[in-house]
């Protein structure tokens, strides 16, 4: 097929140049199939003998601060591991004395002040100046005030800030019936293993009294010291802001009471629903760092010992999430572990790149994958009636939360592998299309854990300022979802094809961009939805679809690669703007060839970037954060993501450039 002169992105070619452009295209080809072979060879080393990827989940500083709090709040100071904290923190301090929340951010009141405390704790002089530094920071960015409540209840554990200024969360919520308006399933997974055993703790309120050496009086405003800390109301009287703070204002009048006839029964509830999902089948509630301390915390309060079994397991799964690099002398904490994830979006990225279906790692790989299948009804059940269980969650082991992007990108590689036995691979993964299709949201999306977990008042409420009570769809996985299908062989006109496109369509920016809600960020969206449209098969010519493609190469770098740091969360004027990383030039790389010209400049000057800063065992190197947790409030990168997002993009790149000899 020849192109003709004139078409945009493409050079007129002369007769004179052609011996030229064969060299050129001999190089290419050479570079290309290097880096592909290199990347190949680096993935494969990275497999685990079980068959599985896994890399490391990197965040910023709050973990391990929480860790040093965590272990002054049990009185039981582990003082080896306080110090490789107290190294983390401080080879982490921005210059202008605070802490961020990404690579490159600026100083975050939150990640700030945790930080000040733990090194507090640790035995650090306020008169240090280091901690005079981000005394003074802290202050700028308004004290311990400012602060959003998740952080100040854990201050409030080691007795900084007063309880009666936190939002009540009342374990009476448990008991609501599942048909009620507002229940404990109208919220988002990841709220619900986070405020169930806030519920006990909020009850007990187990407060360590601390010496007066190691408070934090000096990180209040001054002249603040006896004000009122509550949450204010809005200007406007009738908002629903106003109507939860109304109704904390009255369950805190009857908190005080003594007379609190549903509290034991509320409370017996908690500690079962707890129990039932940090059994065998889970590392740890929810398997999230939050959810386990969480845990820990409220059984301890309940009154578990340190013996008990649960108690034990509960420590064991938190303890699982530490990183002692001794190599390069760090200690870190991740947010969870991501091995399916991570081995589904490598087994894709090697299986594209030529491996046979039946390469020894793929058919490893898929073996594990499939031994990971979660065939219990959890937590999505009550919520969504399909009658078969199937789905795989995030972590090793975590049942009750199947989740479905998971679970598309599972099927994805599947698909690929040939398996020993192909009837039995059939068979699940009829099963699990079959989960996926049961998510569609009334809007016609998918979301991640849930459906329809979408009531937006509810984001209102006093205890949801982590920016995340809910789980409503996104562009991002209802595109994966299109792109599954579209290579299943669904067409246009199936039913909930035509309802996600309409969802797509809707949630398109003026711009042509999408925004991107586990991913940095409109890159993120726009590459997975140019994907999820090109699997359909679709013209991808149309007006709408161009305009999303010449959004894509507006923001590619001088340097051919493509960037967009966390800041585009809290400001959308940022979208598309960043240093370079490996991860986000491969996805601006894949949604550009989904429109069909790989001869485009951006698209030449995408590939020529990732071959360049290739490393030479086939890796690539890439320090900024990539990966969304709750947009706006905790991000994370996926260490993977340098290694097998370039290794695809390089692959589609190839195959859609051999189709134009």
């Amino acid at each position: 097929m020849s192109m003709p002169a004139g078409t945009p992105g493409v050079t007129t070619v002369t007769r004179e140049r052609v011996g030229h452009l064969r060299v050129v295209k001999w190089d290419v080809d050479t570079r290309l199939g290097e880096g592909i072979r290199l990347a190949q060879e680096n993935l494969l080393r990275l497999q685990s003998p079980e068959g599985y990827w896994i890399g490391e989940l990197t965040v910023d500083t709050t973990l391990v601060s929480d860790m040093v709090l965590f272990m002054h709040w049990c009185g039981e100071v582990d003082f080896a591991k306080q110090a490789k904290c107290v190294k983390h923190l401080l080879e982490r301090q921005l210059p202008d004395g605070g802490w961020n929340i990404y690579v490159g951010g600026v100083s975050e009141v939150n990640a700030s002040v945790k930080a000040y405390f733990a090194l507090k704790l640790a035995g650090l002089s306020p008169e240090d100046p280091v901690m005079r530094r981000a005394h003074s920071n802290i202050l700028r960015l308004g004290g311990i005030p400012k602060m959003n409540t998740y952080d100040k209840l854990y201050l409030a554990l080691l007795g900084q800030f007063s309880w009666k200024y936190l939002p009540i969360i009342p374990p009476e919520m448990v008991l609501f019936p599942k048909w009620l308006f507002f229940n404990i399933y109208e919220m988002s997974s990841w709220s619900r293993a986070m405020l169930i055993p806030l519920a006990i703790i909020n009850h007990f309120r187990p407060t360590k009294r601390l010496p007066p050496e190691k408070q934090l009086h000096e990180l209040f405003p001054y002249g603040t010291e006896h004000s009122n800390f509550s949450l204010q109301p809005d200007p406007q009287l009738f908002t629903w802001r106003n109507f939860f703070l109304f109704w904390d204002a009255v369950l805190k009048f009857l908190d005080r009471s003594p007379y609190k006839p549903f509290r034991t029964l509320a409370l017996r509830r908690c500690e079962a629903w707890l129990v039932e999902r940090i059994g065998k089948g889970s590392d740890g509630l929810a398997a999230i760092f939050p959810g386990m301390l969480n845990t820990i915390i409220a059984l301890k309060a309940l009154g578990y010992s340190d013996e008990h079994p649960l108690v034990e397991k509960a420590r064991r799964d938190f303890q699982g999430l530490e990183v002692d690099d001794v190599a390069n002398n760090d200690f870190r904490i991740q947010p969870c572990l991501s091995p399916v994830w991570d081995t589904a979006i490598t087994a894709v990225s090697l299986a594209e790149s030529g491996l046979p279906g039946d390469h020894p790692a793929l058919r490893k790989a898929a073996a594990w994958l499939l031994s990971k299948e979660v065939r219990i009804r959890g937590d999505w059940a009550v919520k969504n009636d399909h009658p078969e269980a199937s789905g795989w969650a995030f972590e090793f082991n975590n049942e009750c939360y199947p989740d479905v992007d998971d679970t598309l990108k599972v099927l994805l590689a599947l698909r690929l592998i040939d398996t020993e036995d192909e009837s039995a691979k059939r068979q699940v993964m009829d099963r699990a299309l079959g989960w996926v299709l049961s998510f569609q949201c009334k809007d016609g999306g998918w979301a991640a854990f849930d459906k329809d977990v979408t009531k937006r008042w509810l984001e209102d409420v006093p205890f949801a300022d982590h920016n995340a009570i809910l789980d409503p769809t996104c562009s991002d996985i209802t595109a994966r979802c299109l792109e599954l299908l579209g290579k299943l062989g669904f067409g246009t006109t199936h039913p909930a094809v035509k309802r996600a496109m309409k969802m797509v369509r809707a949630t398109q920016e003026p711009d042509g961009s999408w925004w991107g809600r586990w991913g940095v960020n409109y890159i993120y969206g726009t590459w997975q939805v140019l994907r999820g449209l090109s699997a359909l098969r679709l013209d991808m010519n149309q007006d709408w679809i161009v305009r999303a493609r010449d959004w894509l190469e507006s923001c590619q770098n001088p340097d051919g690669g493509w960037g967009e740091t966390c800041a585009s969360y809290d400001d959308p004027h940022l979208k598309g703007q960043g240093p370079s990383t490996a991860s986000q030039t491969a996805w601006a790389l894949m949604g550009l060839v989904a429109c069909g010209d790989p001869f485009r400049p951006s698209i030449q000057r995408g590939v020529d970037h990732l071959l360049r800063t290739q490393n030479p065992d086939g890796s690539w190197t890439e320090e900024e954060v990539t990966g969304t947790g709750f947009p706006k409030v905790f991000y994370l990168r996926y260490d993977m993501y340098r290694n097998n997002w370039p290794l695809l993009a390089l692959v589609e790149y190839r195959r859609l450039r051999s189709r134009f000899p």
